[in-house]
């Protein structure tokens, strides 16, 4: 039962990696949009591409917190109690990244939205990052049950670099998905500038890895040993071939694929990662039994994660794919006009 508890979380960590990390890189791409007048278009297409989904995506961070919460209380404690600073940080992070981008596009002058323009995508930088830098600590072995609060928990080689890993995956994946928005928005000069980026975003992802090697090699051995064997490898290894097929796609201009192999190499390096810290959840001081709570209320939580996966993952299902397909939200005419009147200025 505590097994699938906590395969169950890492499924739900990887649908997080994928949905939310989409949105945390547009705003990636929001914040290097340039100037106001330079950066109008490309930030239209954000605004739009975003708008039905990104409150929807934050339905993954909050069953992840439930199942730490109800499954592996001690788990739970000693995270937050060794992480509790840059865990506040990532959610003030996600409070003004949300009320930045519900709030400047109502916004009626250009230095309110200015304001809360910087404030979502200053925020869509920072939050992914300390959400990897808390993910780096735990592989590292530096979190385990009544470890103080310390930047040793935190600021180290492996957790700086999981967090610029992650800022440089969820880039990736915002503008391969940016670039499909374009095309179906018919904004066809922005399919380029986004595939351009996600080439960009590729590169920095491939260059971290590399120097992530030695570093994690030393820092993160437990991990290192899983990532490098057995099946944490054979997962590895497929991340990588979803990866390169995205970039071919990328070259070959076929949009449509290139989505569903970038949130594929994204999950699979999730996946493993969770293989590689087999038996623990906190490498290497606790492993899943031990940190399991009361049998009754794993049960409870097999049966409440059931029924939530029988009513709300078909109509997660159903957004996704309405908004794929571009049916939730039809342009105006002034938004059709924005699109013309702007396109001079890139």
């Amino acid at each position: 039962m505590a097994e699938f508890i906590a395969w169950v979380l890492v499924v739900v960590i990887a649908a997080y990696a994928c949905a939310g990390g989409t949105d945390y890189g547009a705003g990636f791409w929001d914040l290097l949009a340039g100037g106001a007048e330079r950066g109008k278009r490309p930030r239209w297409l954000i605004d739009h591409a975003m708008a039905p989904v990104w409150e929807a995506n934050n339905v993954w961070l909050i069953f992840i917190l439930i199942v730490m919460w109800t499954g592996f209380p001690t788990m739970f404690q000693a995270v937050f109690e060794a992480m509790w600073l840059p865990l506040t940080l990532a959610a003030i992070g996600l409070v003004l990244r949300g009320a930045g981008f519900a709030l400047r596009k109502p916004a009626r002058r250009l230095a309110q939205r200015r304001v809360y323009g910087a404030l979502f995508a200053v925020s869509s930088l920072l939050t992914p990052f300390f959400f990897g830098v808390v993910l780096g600590g735990i592989a590292a072995g530096r979190v385990a049950v009544g470890t103080p609060a310390s930047a040793d928990a935190w600021a180290n080689g492996t957790s700086v670099l999981t967090g610029l890993l992650a800022i440089a995956a969820t880039a990736f994946l915002g503008a391969v998905f940016l670039c499909s928005d374009a095309l179906r928005f018919g904004a066809h000069d922005l399919v380029d500038y986004f595939r351009l980026r996600a080439l960009i975003a590729f590169a920095a992802i491939v260059v971290l890895a590399i120097v992530a090697l030695p570093v994690t090699h030393e820092d993160a051995r437990y991990v290192w040993d899983g990532l490098t064997g057995g099946w944490g490898l054979l997962l590895i290894i497929l991340a990588a071939v979803c990866g390169l097929a995205t970039v071919v796609l990328l070259w070959r201009r076929s949009h449509g694929w290139s989505r569903y192999t970038s949130v594929a190499s994204v999950a699979l390096v999730v996946g493993a990662w969770g293989l590689a810290q087999r038996p623990y959840l906190l490498p290497t001081s606790l492993t899943v039994t031990e940190a399991a709570g009361a049998a009754h209320t794993l049960r409870w939580l097999v049966i409440v994660t059931g029924i939530a996966i029988v009513l709300v993952g078909p109509a997660l299902v159903l957004l996704y794919r309405l908004d794929t397909m571009g049916e939730l939200e039809e342009l105006t005419d002034s938004d059709t006009g924005a699109v013309g009147a702007a396109g001079d200025n890139l």
